[in-house]
């Protein structure tokens, strides 16, 4: 059943807690975009891993105290005649059945239960999810609870969720895999969607647009992230995201692209020409990227440090390009690449975990995505797979997806002949 998932990583947050503790996730909300319109809700993913629920305006509780594990669900009341307008809200039977839970409650009762529960169990340390990237960003609330925490409960300890969080997630479960090959397939098909029906003078956003209605035919209906569709030089800029730029003749076309499926991510980059075939100086920097992500694939296994991937790669690119006279040291490296070769993939694109002194383990699902960026000959070349460590090495899980010259010039050959 889909909630034993969510009850197991409830048992996992619950084997990391200290007695005399609690835990509290909030599962967010939209924020408003103006007048009365909101921007889309997605459900924080720490939330969602130990409840399984979607809906905004929701908290989740755990109390580990006197030997004893307490699980509350705070959920939004029914919403009555506002439920013929935005459709009804999650009832607790509902709540029950995804999560696990029994104890579901109104979210108003929320503070009250809390203080409660802090009095009755003498609880003396609260762990929130205090991810915080940049000084000025906008607190989270979790961190607007850590501030009245302080106020209302001056001696009260408060411990950091987020790096708990970042081990947990990091080892995918079966349920996890499942949804993500489903994302990764998905775009894959998106992908070759867009490659069977570029042509030159064809405006990124409408090469882009093939992607987007694959993604829907297919019932998924939201991206892991905004999509990159950059041609020519544009294909040089990392996180190009414009896609407004016209198309010509000649041109490479770097997409970098995901699906999601019940908020889990696949993560796909291709460089292809949009006439359907290579130069020979395409072809040259594109072997050397997809020479370099082979020799990254080749090294993935079980106690590797993770930057040792980064490092393999760039020793790699040093020799590769000076051979064809565009560098001298590894410094002039930097000048073409300059961005890791990997980064963890899950519930969210950039999933979370720390990588300083991390080494690879088996469950971990990692991309693998070099790249070269030639500016001054027009060329940016990204290649990405996503991968999964087994206990001899890696799987790749996106494996199905052409990438060599000649597969996708007979790719394309084909599309255009349709």
């Amino acid at each position: 059943m889909t909630e034993r998932f969510f009850i197991d990583n409830r048992r996992k947050l619950a084997a990391r807690l200290e007695e005399g503790s609690a835990a509290v996730l909030f599962a967010g909300k939209a924020p408003l975009k103006r007048g009365d319109e909101y921007y889309p809700f997605s459900p924080d993913r720490n939330f969602y891993y130990v409840t399984g629920v979607e809906w905004e305006n929701c908290v989740f509780l755990m109390a580990k105290a006197a030997g004893g594990l307490q699980e509350t669900l705070f959920i939004p009341r029914d919403n009555g005649i506002l439920a013929k307008w935005v459709g009804a809200n999650m009832t607790a039977e509902e709540a029950e059945e995804i999560s696990g839970m029994t104890d579901i409650r109104p979210i108003d009762a929320f503070t009250d239960d809390f203080a409660q529960m802090v009095f009755r169990n003498n609880i003396a340390k609260i762990y929130l999810d205090l991810e915080h990237r940049e000084w000025d960003d906008v607190l989270t609330p979790a961190l607007r609870f850590a501030k009245e925490l302080r106020e209302k409960y001056p001696a009260m300890a408060v411990g950091d969720l987020y790096p708990i969080f970042g081990d947990l997630r990091l080892i995918k479960e079966p349920y996890e895999l499942e949804k993500m090959r489903k994302a990764m397939d998905i775009t894959r098909m998106g992908v070759e969607a867009m490659m069977a029906n570029a042509r030159p003078g064809m405006m990124e956003y409408e090469i882009e647009a093939h992607f987007d209605f694959t993604l829907m035919q297919h019932g998924a209906r939201e991206k892991a992230f905004q999509t990159i569709a950059a041609a020519g030089e544009r294909g040089t800029i990392l996180h190009y995201t414009k896609n407004n730029g016209k198309t010509k003749d000649g041109d490479l076309l770097l997409v970098d692209c995901g699906a999601q499926v019940d908020w889990y991510n696949g993560d796909i980059s291709r460089t292809f020409p949009v006439n359907g075939k290579f130069t020979e100086r395409q072809k040259l920097v594109y072997n050397i990227v997809l020479e370099g992500q082979q020799k990254v694939i080749d090294a993935i296994r079980p106690g590797l440090p993770f930057s040792r991937l980064n490092e393999i790669l760039k020793e790699h690119y040093l020799e590769a390009l000076k051979e064809i006279g565009l560098v001298k040291t590894m410094a002039d490296v930097a000048k073409y690449y300059y961005h890791g070769v990997s980064h963890y993939l899950g519930a969210e694109t950039h999933d979370i975990g720390r990588y300083t002194e991390r080494v690879l383990q088996p469950g971990m699902v990692l991309t693998v995505e070099p790249g070269l960026y030639i500016e001054e000959w027009g060329i940016g070349i990204r290649i990405e797979d996503d991968a999964l460590v087994t206990e001899d090495g890696c799987e790749i899980m996106t494996k199905d997806m052409i990438k060599t010259v000649e597969e996708i010039e007979a790719f394309m050959a084909k599309g255009k002949q349709a």
